[in-house]
């Protein structure tokens, strides 16, 4: 049966817009490396971004420093910080994944879409201009002094929002981030979207589904 939530909350970078650190990465990096220990240099990189996160709130571009002079040291790669100043500033350049728009669209002037984003107040603007439908609220990292997988950044948009975990249908596409957590947090409608950045695992409860377009569907639209 389709759910009628009051907000759609949803994860933005890697869900909605195609985010490219793996890409920026090999931009800077496949030169210095085999295939194989180019895909290992990408793994890392993205274990270290998740594992700075777990912390204290900090910049994101000091997020983005650690995670890469972390991972050189353990591939045994020069860091250069210009590289990772440079990755940081790829971030509000990217769009949205080509499924995104129309589905957002089918839904926005029915269910208030509500981004809660691990973004600085600086970048995210103009990805969210990106997505191609109206966004009533977004709430970031910065806002909250929390990233995502911490509950107190989840906390933090029920609180601003006025609503609890029963009011809400979180859409992401990964469950380290934000489905395993809005699970603990008591968020029973949830959406994976399967863009093969995890595995699945159903013991998070969830509706899949494989892009944005089939999203309209789950809410009745």
């Amino acid at each position: 049966m389709p759910v009628r939530p009051k907000f759609i909350t949803f994860d933005c970078h890697g869900t909605m817009i195609f985010f490219d650190m793996a890409g920026a990465a090999r931009d800077h990096y496949a030169a210095q490396l085999s295939p194989e220990a180019m895909d290992k240099f990408i793994r890392d990189f993205s274990a270290y971004r998740l594992d700075e996160v777990l912390g204290a709130w900090k910049p994101y571009a000091d997020l983005v420093h650690n995670a890469l002079e972390r991972t050189c040291r353990r591939n045994r790669v020069a860091f250069d910080p210009a590289v990772a100043d440079d990755i940081y500033a790829r971030v509000p350049t990217w769009g949205p994944h080509p499924d995104v728009p129309a589905g957002l669209a089918k839904i926005a002037g029915e269910i208030p879409l509500v981004a809660l984003t691990n973004s600085m107040n600086s970048q995210i603007q103009s990805n969210i201009e990106k997505l191609g439908a109206p966004i009533a609220h977004v709430y970031t990292a910065e806002d909250a002094q929390a990233y995502k997988p911490q509950m107190r950044a989840f906390e933090h948009m029920f609180d601003q929002l006025g609503c609890g975990p029963e009011d809400v249908l979180h859409v992401s596409s990964s469950f380290r981030y934000d489905l395993m957590t809005a699970h603990d947090l008591g968020i029973t409608n949830k959406v994976w979207v399967n863009r093969g950045h995890e595995p699945a695992n159903p013991y998070y409860g969830y509706t899949e589904i494989s892009d944005v377009s089939q999203l309209p569907a789950v809410v009745g639209l």
